[in-house]
Order: structure tokens, then C-alpha cells, then sequence
């Protein structure tokens, strides 16, 4: 108790008080007002939640962090793990690479946000690489390929983490089972899906959670890629129109009501892809 009380504690202030105080707001008309001051905020019941369900704005939020996790999830699971079956292979320059590939995700987002908008702008290196093929309106402004886009850069971004999640996890994968599938005659990738695949799966668990969480929260890349959720909320996601309603608007009824909804649908998901994953 002694040791865990510091943790306990963190948790308590960080997370439990204010999700409490979230719930609390999301069943008041709630505004900020100044320091000392006496205001009323009436209980109003379930009308924020009414008022967040019915605003056109927050089903294209939540349709476009569907796009988003419909990209961002698969691409961060397969790729994490063939890369990490790769790099724990005895390839040349082997710790070059894992290095090389977990540095974006220590970098700071603004920094590599401002390399992305150089490469992916309507005057930048890849629509000049791609010419006539490039997309018209360009990558970041096409209300189709903005959010997609988002999801790729996510998805590059935090690749490196995933990555090293993976490379945990294949050191406890015995290679007896390996050396058994190549004297029945395996193939590699007979091997890699039957044992690997298998011999990973809590891992898989854990990235798939984490990847969801991660993109449900999505907020930093909107914000900085197509300057707060563009072209007309086509890359706006939950968070970013909390952001929008609670801090520019001053209406943190609205936000905290969003916010509750947001963590009701990921603890939805979370358990659907527990209890797909995890199955015996």
C-alpha cells in the first residue's frame, strides 16, 4: 500500500477527479466564468447529451475517426509486426534500423508536422514527384483523402513504438516451434502465420487497444496538418471539437457531454476487440 499509494494518488488527480468533474459539468449548463465569482449553473439533465446527438458536427467527428481507426488499425498492426519479425531476424545493420524506425515516434509532433506539410502541401515534394497522378484538391484540402491521410501519418508516426512492442513480444515465442514447422516442411510464411501470428497474440491485443485509444484521442495532427479539422470538418475528430466547443466557445457542458460519449464508445470497442482477440 505504501508503494502504490504515490501511483494511487497520481491517478486520483489526473484522471479520477477530473472524469468526475466531466460528468458532473456534462449535466449542468456549465460555463467558465471569473475566478471568485457566483454564477448559477442549473442541473439540466441529459439536454447536453441531446444537444451533442443531434448536431450534425459531432456524427461527421465520430464518421471521421471511424475512416481514420478503419486505416490507422490494420496498417499499425501489419506492419508493426512484419517489420519487427524482420528486424528480429539477423539482418545486417539491425540496430540501425530498429533505431531508425522509433525515432519518429520520440520526435516532436509539431516538427515532424511541419516536414509532412512540406511533402504533402499543393506545392509540395510529392504531388511535384507525382504530377499529372497527383490528387486535385491536394492531399491535406481534399475533404476525401484528409483524414486518410492523417491516419498514415499517425500510423508512421507511432509505428516505432508498436514495433518494439511486437520485438517483446517474439522473444518469448520458443523456437523449437519454428524449427518443428521447417522439418514438417513450412514455409516461411507458413511459419510466420501459423506460429508467429499465434505466438503473438497478446501482443496484437494490447497494439489493437492501444491504437484505438490512441486514435480516438486524436487531436495534435487535425489541429496542425489542416489547420483545426479542414477543409469544412473533414478531419475534425471528437476531441479536436471538444477542444473547439469547451476552450474557443466556452460551453464545457457540450465538450464534457461529448467527452463521456467519446468514453463510453471506446470502452465499447475496447471490450468487442477484447473478446475477439482474446478467445481461446
Amino acid at each position: 500500500m505504501v508503494f502504490s499509494a504515490p501511483y494511487a494518488v497520481f491517478l486520483a488527480v489526473v484522471f479520477a477527479y477530473p472524469l468526475g468533474l466531466a460528468v458532473w459539468i456534462s449535466f449542468h449548463r456549465y460555463f467558465f466564468a471569473a475566478p471568485g465569482a457566483t454564477v448559477n449553473r442549473p442541473f439540466v439533465g441529459l439536454s447536453n447529451y441531446t444537444e451533442v446527438l443531434s448536431d450534425p458536427a459531432v456524427r461527421q467527428a465520430f464518421g471521421n475517426i471511424v475512416v481514420f481507426l478503419l486505416v490507422n488499425v490494420p496498417l499499425t498492426v501489419l506492419l508493426s509486426l512484419v517489420l519487427a519479425t524482420a528486424l528480429n531476424a539477423a539482418i545486417p545493420f539491425r540496430r540501425f534500423f530498429r533505431i531508425s524506425y522509433y525515432v519518429p515516434y520520440v520526435t516532436a509532433s509539431v516538427a515532424v508536422v511541419g516536414v509532412w506539410l512540406f511533402l504533402f502541401n499543393s506545392t509540395g515534394l510529392v504531388d511535384h514527384v507525382l504530377g499529372p497522378l497527383a490528387p486535385k484538391p491536394s492531399w491535406l484540402v481534399n475533404s476525401h483523402l484528409a483524414m486518410p491521410s492523417i491516419a498514415v501519418f499517425v500510423t508512421w508516426k507511432q509505428l516505432g513504438f508498436y514495433i518494439l512492442l511486437y520485438l517483446a513480444a517474439l522473444q518469448n515465442v520458443p523456437k523449437e516451434l519454428y524449427e518443428s514447422a521447417a522439418v514438417d516442411g513450412a514455409s516461411r510464411w507458413r511459419s510466420f502465420w501459423s506460429v508467429t501470428v499465434p505466438g503473438v497474440r497478446p501482443a496484437t491485443t494490447l497494439v489493437v487497444l492501444l491504437s484505438l485509444v490512441t486514435g480516438a484521442n486524436l487531436f495534435t495532427e487535425p489541429y496542425l496538418l489542416t489547420g483545426g479539422g479542414g477543409p469544412a470538418g473533414a478531419s475534425t475528430s471528437p476531441v479536436l471539437l471538444m477542444y473547439q466547443q469547451g476552450i474557443e466557445q466556452n460551453h464545457p457542458d457540450i465538450a464534457s457531454a461529448l467527452g463521456v460519449l467519446l468514453i463510453i464508445g471506446v470502452l465499447i470497442i475496447a471490450l468487442i476487440n477484447r473478446r475477439f482477440l482474446e478467445r481461446d
